[in-house]
């Protein structure tokens, strides 16, 4: 009878680790769908999630120090994002764990528009290099989501149709 016992107890917990897996699985970022929510912990401690910036385009971009299209890719994105802010476009730069300390990174993100963040929680990550681009509607909908550093013509081919469409009501 114990074994029994075991044998089905066993089976509820195999049962119930495939649901949670299905579940993770079913949170990660998935381009077309709506994206999943995060929290990103900006340099100043202060907190941002999805919901905080409904009705806006979003551009989370993860990056590196070491990383050379990085270095290349950043003055762009924060140029850009200088320019575009007030239609509604929010770029957040998060730093990589094989970056320098957050500390020897002050003067950059002092000098930097964009708002710059040392943790994200939710399903978002490199994809499979850095850097590696989020690109979230005013919808909330994932529309882009690549390992690859992006130019003003792919900014501009992104990005201007999604800040020409309307904020949902």
């Amino acid at each position: 009878m114990r074994s029994i016992a075991a044998a089905a107890l066993m089976l509820s917990m195999s049962v119930g680790a495939m649901n949670a897996g299905a579940a993770q699985a079913a949170t990660k970022p998935v381009v077309g769908e709506m994206a999943p929510d995060f929290e990103l912990t900006l340099i100043d401690g202060s907190k941002v999630s999805l919901a905080d910036l409904k009705g806006q385009v979003v551009l989370l971009n993860f990056w590196a120090t070491w990383c050379v299209p990085c270095r290349k890719e950043l003055p762009t994105l924060d140029s850009y994002y200088a320019l575009n802010q007030k239609h509604g476009l929010k770029v957040f730069a998060i730093t990589t764990e094989g970056s320098v300390p957050i500390g020897q990174l002050k003067k950059l993100f002092a000098a930097m528009h964009i708002p710059s963040a040392r943790r994200i929680k939710g399903p978002y990550a490199p994809i499979a290099a850095i850097p590696t681009n989020f690109i979230i509607d005013r919808a909330g909908k994932l529309r882009y989501a690549k390992a690859a550093a992006l130019d003003l013509d792919d900014l501009n081919a992104l990005l201007v149709p999604m800040l020409n469409e309307r904020p949902p009501a």
